[in-house]
């Protein structure tokens, strides 16, 4: 029994001390895919993003729990987690961020209540590390085998996108339900796009998965996600939003959603929806909200009440209005904009990036009296 307990170590050891391949090495091969990754926000971290970082620190400024999903290759994972180190700048498994080698070494995502975890493929020692994907008879290289892995297609994502909840069983973060998979993701956030997998291209493939990761933060792609039709009927203004994404409208808890919604008159505003906050419309504004012991806080961490306005997946909403009646030639102006760091996220941490305070528009619809 004795001999069994040390082989298991030993074993372990190997596993554990496999090579990791960093973001670099990677690009010397798989150039394109590597250009894109960068502009990812997978490519995005604790060192450069600035809002999340605060955000951990103020969360917990001895523990880095995210470290799961934003620093999941780390070699010290586990004294992060439990407080035991933080973050290191020289470490290229932490500023490697979600790496390439950690999505494509995930061997199978185990759903659990408070977050999903991701279980990684066990490497050995002096071999070449294996990188999965969905790749049919995938090439080997001088650095790593590969196989395909049907993971790829279906869970891969929901590792990390799924779901968080706090300590106290407030959920903090939902992007999908428990019957979803990764198919649909895949299909929005990583097209087809021209080009090999490798710079060499060996067998001349046409076309691979982008590795932009196309989300929020793209203009182009984020008008795709929402409907914006509007009636007007005497005093009556009725908008229909409609969701057709297969998640909700608003998934982080950091970042707000809402409508401006804008008469004009001879080039002057006649009505609006809100005098200064897009909170003041409630209907229009679309965000989680947290409290702990009956008190309103902006960090989720200890929240003991969560709740959050939403759109949810293929959801529509009608909002109706009281407005000024109409003449010929008024105009109304209805957009949907994104604020990444909500408003209240200036009461507990100070961004230096004024961008993320700035509302982004999403999407636009105008409408002319006839």
């Amino acid at each position: 029994m004795k001999k069994l307990t040390i082989l298991s170590s030993f074993i372990f050891i190997i596993f554990l001390n496999a090579k990791y391949l960093d973001n670099h090495s990677c690009s010397e091969c798989h150039e394109k895919i590597y250009e894109e990754y960068e502009t990812s926000a997978h490519s995005r971290g604790y060192f450069n993003n600035e809002l999340h970082r605060k955000i951990a620190n103020k969360a917990d400024s001895n523990r880095y729990e995210c470290a799961t999903c934003h620093m999941p290759m780390a070699d010290n994972l586990k004294d992060l987690i439990n407080g035991k180190a933080r973050p290191n700048k020289n470490n290229k498994t932490h500023t490697d961020a979600v790496s390439c080698y950690f999505c494509h070494t995930i061997a199978y995502v185990k759903k659990a209540h408070n977050h999903n975890i991701n279980i990684k493929a066990r490497q050995a020692k002096n071999f070449k590390p294996t990188i999965y994907g969905l790749l049919d008879n995938p090439e080997d290289s001088d650095k790593h085998s590969s196989n395909k892995n049907p993971l790829y297609k279906k869970i891969v994502c929901i590792g990390c996108h799924s779901h968080k909840l706090n300590d106290n069983n407030i959920t903090i973060f939902r992007a999908m339900s428990n019957n979803q998979n990764s198919v649909r993701c895949i299909e929005c956030h990583m097209p087809k796009v021209s080009g090999g997998v490798e710079k060499m291209d060996k067998r001349a493939r046409g076309e691979h998965a982008s590795h932009r990761f196309l989300g929020i933060h793209d203009k182009e792609f984020r008008k795709k996600g929402i409907d914006i039709n509007a009636t007007i009927k005497d005093k009556i203004l009725e908008i229909t939003l409609t969701n057709k994404m297969p998640h909700p409208l608003i998934i982080q808890p950091a970042r707000a959603k809402f409508l401006k919604i804008v008469i004009e008159r001879d080039n002057k505003v006649i009505w609006k929806n809100y005098k200064k906050s897009p909170s003041e419309d409630k209907k229009a504004y679309f965000a989680y909200s947290f409290k702990k012991d009956g008190r309103k806080i902006i960090i989720p961490a200890t929240a003991t009440e969560g709740s959050v306005h939403n759109l949810n997946a293929k959801e529509s909403k009608i909002l109706i209005y009281t407005i000024p009646i109409l003449k010929k030639g008024d105009k109304i102006v209805i957009s949907l904009y994104v604020q990444f760091a909500k408003s209240d996220c200036t009461k507990v941490i100070n961004l230096s990036n004024k961008k993320l305070l700035k509302p982004e528009l999403i999407k636009k619809l105008i409408v002319i009296k006839r």
